[in-house]
């Protein structure tokens, strides 16, 4: 069935001719939490960024909310919001300044950019730091800052790239519960890139696994801890 992301036969091939991805499908459903999973190299950013219309294909298609990644990259852009993986704050801003320069990137001023901003800082727990400098911010709470900031223009569907990295056992539990819970109450689609196969795990409902730049499952958590299958059991390892 035709999802909110659909992926058909992607190939993305590099000038020198290398192949970040070698023709994957898959498709998430509108609400779904999908977890994206693969080794260093196997071709998880180079799909997100071209869904996210940073990069272009070399083949397949690729479309978000029925839009084309490259024919409708403006549209797409409104309805999709990116935490990034290194989540770079200015460290002389406070939370509250970083915030508000994201959203001026997006085009949001005066009231209606406040008003999104004291939202956006009661749904990830930064209200009591919110005019701190973000130079005595941990690590938890920037990353708290760049899900904000990727919230900021309200999208339809929300992308995580390993928001755990970095992170330590304690912190890494907050903010997997905190992606966990917009999900629940903000409803939109998600989609998480990570190494954390535990937080993935208590995240995503359907899961991909890149293997050779290929998707060598596709499945739920439980059918992928089930398997017998030897790159699935040596990816998991003690899990």
């Amino acid at each position: 069935m035709p999802g909110i992301i659909d992926v058909s036969q992607l190939v993305k091939t590099y000038g020198d001719g290398t192949k970040a991805v070698k023709g994957i499908s898959f498709n998430v459903s509108e609400g779904e939490f999908f977890g994206f999973l693969g080794p260093n190299g196997a071709g998880k950013s180079t799909t997100i960024k071209i869904l996210t219309t940073i990069l272009r294909k070399t083949s397949g298609s690729a479309s978000v909310a029925g839009f084309d990644v490259e024919k409708d990259a403006a549209k797409i852009r409104k309805i999709i919001g990116v935490q990034n993986q290194d989540t770079v704050v200015d460290e002389d801003l406070t939370g509250r300044e970083n915030m508000i320069l994201q959203g001026e990137l997006q085009q949001m001023h005066g009231q209606t950019l406040r008003d999104r901003i004291d939202e956006l800082l009661k749904i990830v727990d930064l209200v009591g730091a919110a005019d701190k400098r973000a130079g005595f911010y941990s690590g938890g709470m920037k990353k708290r800052v760049g899900i904000a900031r990727g919230l900021a223009n309200n999208p339809e569907i929300m992308l995580y790239d390993e928001p755990t990295s970095g992170l330590d056992p304690l912190t890494t539990a907050t903010i997997t519960y905190l992606i966990i819970k917009l999900q629940r109450e903000l409803k939109v689609t998600s989609v998480v890139v990570s190494h954390d196969i535990r937080s993935a795990f208590r995240m995503a409902s359907k899961i991909a696994l890149l293997a050779n730049k290929r998707i060598g499952f596709f499945g739920t958590p439980e059918e992928m801890t089930g398997s017998d299958d030897p790159y699935i059991r040596e990816f998991l390892g003690g899990f």
